[in-house]
């Protein structure tokens, strides 16, 4: 293939992953906008960002497999097709249901376009060192996605309205699709099996039970019967689950991989990573112009330090890192910062000051969060098969987003109870959290961490 041809096709896969990943940050500061317009609360304002996490990382592995069985380059094409219509109807809705709807099957698309965009790397990119060159662009662009949401989302909901922070992905991703139909490979006809639907599907409601139930818990009282019955559902469908991956002679997912106790531990600290992650850029995004009265386009440019700084973290402060520290000290690094910066925004409520305001934005989305994924990433994948790399990466992703779709109906849960003028305690479900991820990270585990433990170059 033609150098020009295979740089192309990079670029291809990389602005996939890119957008899906703006999509997840871009929205934010224009929530406020679109609760004045559609006469929103926080209460129903939050789904619209949970839902498109939670069906993302709930058909995240699902995704994974119909690449492998039905071809990379197919499920890209309707992943990326789906992205775009759904987007154009996110832009075009008028009403909340319609919206959230249109949110809801972003989600869907974006989680056909993140395996397969990942499959499509490692096909065209075959020699070792250029493979890991490759995936570095690749994992730079979804890195700069999710730090230009913020600041671009905020700029367009003042300049041109919140619709246009789903309508700006319609033309990049029509170039997308042209392009991967006229340059990627045809598929070849896969020997692989069908994946496993039954247990997908168990899966995918197991999820979504849990987030379900985790949504009712405002008001418990209320809500006990349909607690008990999500709750009763998420254990039905577990077990069932768990008797398929055991009986099944190509299960969805491999028992004895998912026993590993390094994958375990790493796929928890991610659950704790995505339900702080999402559930800060939710509340800064309203912080920042409710509490601090800035309009979303201040809000946009007052956040873009932070992103630059996390890119330039993760550019030229990782590599230096990683020669110097085992992963678990970058992690237990990632994290303190996170803790640092929950508690400075604390400060920054109950003080109205900027400044503590900036700082925590700083240590969260400018350092903690480039260090917490990428320690988590080595401390999970480190005990993991090589042949069962990509299905792991996978799991890891998939608990970030469940982590995300169950930590932003618990911060909401504490948003609703406040009036007029915020008050900390949203902020101090993140710092619960964070403390979390140091107890777990602190814990000594020879099985899990090593001495000379190193991230790649």
């Amino acid at each position: 293939m033609k150098l020009l041809n295979k740089k192309l096709i990079l670029v291809i896969a990389s602005m996939g992953i890119f957008v899906e990943a703006l999509d997840i940050a871009i929205i934010n500061l224009a929530l406020p906008k679109i609760e004045k317009d559609l006469g929103l609360t926080n209460d129903s304002s939050y789904k619209l960002q949970s839902v498109y996490v939670l069906i993302y990382g709930c058909f995240l592995i699902l995704g994974g497999k119909l690449s492998d069985f039905t071809g990379r380059k197919t499920v890209f094409l309707w992943g990326a097709t789906i992205f775009l219509l759904t987007s154009l109807g996110a832009g075009l809705s008028q009403t909340y249901h319609s919206l959230l709807l249109f949110r809801t099957l972003q989600g869907l698309g974006a989680a056909l376009i993140m395996p397969s965009a990942f499959s499509i790397v490692n096909y065209y990119f075959t020699e070792s060192r250029e493979r890991s060159r490759a995936i570095g662009i690749f994992g730079s662009f979804a890195a700069t996605g999710s730090a230009a949401g913020l600041s671009v989302g905020g700029i367009i909901a003042s300049y041109l309205g919140w619709s246009w922070v789903f309508l700006i992905n319609v033309p990049i991703l029509l170039i997308i699709i042209v392009i991967a139909y006229l340059y990627l490979e045809k598929d070849v006809k896969s020997n692989s099996k069908l994946p496993d639907i039954p247990a997908a599907i168990a899966l995918v409601v197991s999820m979504l039970s849990l987030t379900w139930a985790t949504e009712l818990l405002s008001k418990p009282v209320e809500n006990r019967l349909k607690i008990a019955g999500f709750l009763l559902l998420l254990v039905v469908t577990t077990l069932y689950l768990y008797k398929r991956l055991k009986t099944q002679p190509i299960p969805l997912l491999d028992l004895k991989v998912l026993a590993l106790p390094s994958l375990r531990k790493g796929n928890t600290l991610f659950i704790l990573l995505g339900a702080l992650f999402t559930g800060y850029l939710f509340i800064m995004s309203f912080l920042i112009q409710q509490n601090f009265h800035f309009s979303a386009a201040e809000s946009g440019f007052i956040m873009m330090p932070f992103n630059i700084l996390s890119i330039l973290i993760g550019r030229f402060g990782l590599p230096v890192l990683s020669h110097r520290m085992p992963a678990r000290t970058i992690a237990l690094l990632g994290a303190a910062s996170m803790l640092a910066g929950t508690l400075s925004l604390v400060a920054a409520v109950q003080y109205h000051s900027l400044f503590f305001l900036l700082a925590g934005g700083s240590l969260i989305a400018g350092v903690g969060m480039t260090l917490c994924f990428t320690g988590y990433s080595v401390i999970a994948m480190d005990k993991v098969p090589t042949e069962q790399l990509g299905v792991s990466g996978s799991l890891t992703t998939t608990a970030y987003f469940v982590g995300g779709g169950i930590g932003l109906p618990v911060v909401s849960m504490f948003m609703s109870n406040t009036v007029g003028e915020w008050n900390s305690r949203p902020v101090l479900v993140l710092c619960a959290i964070a403390s979390g991820s140091i107890t777990l990270l602190s814990f000594p585990n020879s099985l899990l961490f090593s001495r000379n433990e190193r991230l790649a170059d």
